[in-house]
């Protein structure tokens, strides 16, 4: 029996399900039940029948789905793995903001750890962001963690006044422009398709900013054939997936989330097998984080 039948096995054993997210490695999207963005997993999340979920991501996303399931078991393959982003924000300046500014809506992006989500009135990941501050009522929105995908909702949404937090993502942030452009003068024919978590330079230079899910769609429904990606490079399995015609390119420095390539298939059976990372969170914890991401699934509809 092989690694992939044995986590076959103890999936139906375990009544378990396997959520992953597209930035992990191949192997782990391929024996995956659901796969997707942020969004996308927090929606599934909601309404599965199985009992156990292990969830193929950083720890942030396994608090989000204990938070909306807390009487199933959710489960991390290898619990170190995290996110830097996560955890650029504060509560003494959440404070501050609220004090400074009337009618003040502290926006929550999704990549973020449970105690933000608790100070904050609404989450957001990159594919709602802009649909949800558009529905907020609040006229001054504090985005918390991620400056770039603040300032790239704020381009989107110009009647809200933005006040910036100084959060970014190591993995898009390094993503260089003068790497672009040498792309570019490989492939002339080749669009730009870039993740919001990227610097306004790179940003500025793409045919298309969008979510994970929003670069995967825009690629299957173009008719241009070439196209250079300027995100994780773990999105490129579902990209040539779905488009096996097509070719994608990324930079010479490929964007590369480590804590995302912690994950492994013998991580996977094992923690299936022995139960261990498990997700914990506070009933309090839990009530008070709870609102925005609930906040989020019903203003997103």
């Amino acid at each position: 029996m092989n690694i992939t039948e044995e986590i076959q096995d103890l999936k139906r054993e375990k009544n378990a399900v396997i959520l992953a997210h597209y930035y992990v490695n191949p192997e782990i999207q391929e024996i995956a039940d659901y796969i997707g963005d942020s969004y996308y997993l927090s929606k599934v999340a909601v309404d599965l029948k199985e009992q156990t979920i292990v969830f193929c991501g950083v720890s942030f996303m396994g608090e989000s789905a204990k938070i909306l399931n807390p009487d199933k078991t959710v489960l991390m393959p290898d619990i170190s793995a995290d996110c830097a982003m996560a955890h650029m924000a504060d509560a003494k300046t959440i404070q501050k903001m609220r004090e400074e500014y009337e009618d003040l809506a502290v926006v929550c992006y999704i990549n973020s750890t449970a105690e933000l989500k608790r100070l904050s009135d609404v989450c957001v990941t990159s594919a709602n962001a802009v649909k949800i501050v558009k529905a907020l009522p609040n006229k001054n929105i504090f985005f918390i963690p991620d400056r770039n995908l603040a300032h790239f909702v704020a381009s989107q949404v110009p009647e809200k006044h933005f006040v910036y937090n100084e959060g970014y993502c190591p993995v898009h942030e390094e993503i260089q422009e003068q790497e672009i452009r040498k792309e570019k003068e490989l492939h002339p024919a080749a669009k730009v398709l870039t993740h919001p978590e990227c610097p306004q330079t790179v940003r500025d230079m793409s045919d298309y900013i969008g979510s994970t899910s929003g670069i995967i769609a825009y690629a299957a429904k173009s008719d241009c054939q070439e196209f250079i990606i300027c995100t994780e490079n773990g999105v490129r399995f579902e990209l040539e997936r779905q488009n096996p015609d097509k070719r994608f390119y990324f930079t010479r420095t490929e964007p590369v989330c480590h804590d995302m390539k912690k994950i492994t298939l013998v991580k996977i059976r094992d923690v299936l097998k022995n139960g261990g990372n498990e997700i914990q969170v506070t009933d309090e914890l839990r009530r008070e984080s709870v609102e925005p991401l609930e906040r989020m699934l019903e203003l997103a509809k």
